[in-house]
């Protein structure tokens, strides 16, 4: 599909070096999972979630103990940091001053005007972005009132409060979020208040539920808003380690054909014509070519039915037979591999065409 055509357009924001919104590809983003105040297990987790290809990281900032972590940890990292603050501005006003990327807040709970005042003028004066972030489950009781619940119209109103509050003090270096825990009523409040403003969104399905269940309820939530131009960035909110947010969002951006993130997998669901340990050995392969940032398209077959037609059809594909595997580059016959070869076999091949085709890209 051509995703530029029908693209909502927005106001263009940068987070640390990472584009946001206008002509800028969809960004993936993720949090940490770590208790922020312990720096050496929050580094070292953003540092796998780049290696998983994450572009922007949030963390928690619930005390100042938090805050203060916040100088070391941005020093060892690569990607932008989002500093996610609630309640007290003073720690927003130490995560800018500690050279945070971007913050998210809710103004509705960060204080008194002048306490709002402070923080955004703090944040303009540094040309830092400011994630206004609205949930369903944290809406004010007199929009509740007013709409019967946390209605999409209540998501929508709540977040025109508060951008107008930025507004007001000339501030609109702005992204937008607004979640709930169902498909329906985030596709729709997105949908009200891109009539409204020109802020670039960002987009998930907040409290999704665990690895199955919420990225299947991710993948058709997020699908409806990208399918509709509504997203400039994501998150796949999920009960689980942070790499399979990462994951599974590079995988619903490559579905759509929005970015090409890394290996296009196709691989045989097994049947009893399957002779080797295919669930295993599709698994373990999926693992050690995840690190991969280049479209390549991968195909990992289990019986000689569908699978030398799928496999030939790759970049490098691989068609098992009884305790064995032929590996096929282009169509070609490469190699044959004992089943215990299999895995590093067939991954080797796939790490050799990328870097193979990188090469002849830089010629």
């Amino acid at each position: 599909m051509n995703y530029n055509a029908i693209r909502r357009k927005t106001r263009k924001i940068h987070i640390g070096d990472v584009a946001i919104g206008g002509d800028a590809p969809v960004a993936i983003q993720s949090m940490t999972k770590t208790d922020t105040r312990d720096k050496a297990a929050t580094i070292a987790q953003i540092k796998r979630l780049e290696d998983a290809g994450c572009e922007i990281i949030r963390l928690a900032v619930p005390d100042k103990e938090a805050a203060e972590a916040l100088k070391e940890i941005k020093q060892a990292v690569r990607i932008p940091v989002i500093a996610d603050i609630h309640f007290d501005h003073r720690l927003a006003l130490k995560a800018l001053d500690n050279n945070i990327d971007g913050l998210r807040i809710n103004p509705g709970n960060i204080g008194s005007r002048r306490k709002i005042k402070d923080v955004v003028l703090a944040a303009a004066d540094k040309n830092i972005p400011i994630r206004i972030g609205v949930n369903s489950g944290s809406l004010e009781k007199d929009l509740l009132r007013k709409f019967g619940g946390a209605a999409p119209e209540a998501m929508m109103e709540s977040a025109l409060r508060h951008i107008r509050m930025l507004e007001d003090l000339n501030f609109r270096s702005i992204k937008v979020s607004l979640k709930a825990s169902d498909i329906s009523r985030t596709v729709k409040a997105y949908e009200l208040l891109a009539e409204k403003v020109n802020y670039p969104f960002h987009a998930g399905i907040t409290e999704s539920g665990s690895l199955i269940s919420g990225a299947v309820k991710s993948a058709i939530g997020l699908g409806f808003i990208l399918k509709k131009g509504l997203a400039d960035t994501i998150r796949v909110s999920l009960t689980a380690p942070p790499e399979e947010e990462v994951r599974i969002g590079r995988l619903i951006l490559s579905s759509l054909n929005l970015r090409q993130l890394g290996p296009n997998i196709v691989s045989c669901p097994i049947c009893g014509r399957c002779e080797v340990d295919l669930m295993t050995i599709a698994a373990d392969i999926e693992r050690k070519i995840s690190s991969i940032d280049e479209p390549v398209h991968v195909a990992i077959m289990g019986c000689m039915v569908n699978g030398p037609g799928e496999a030939k059809e790759a970049d490098i594909g691989l068609a098992c037979g009884r305790g064995m595997g032929i590996v096929f580059k282009k169509g070609k016959l490469l190699k044959r591999l004992k089943e215990e070869e299999i895995v590093d076999g067939f991954t080797e091949e796939v790490f050799r065409f990328v870097k193979n085709r990188k090469k002849k890209k830089a010629q």
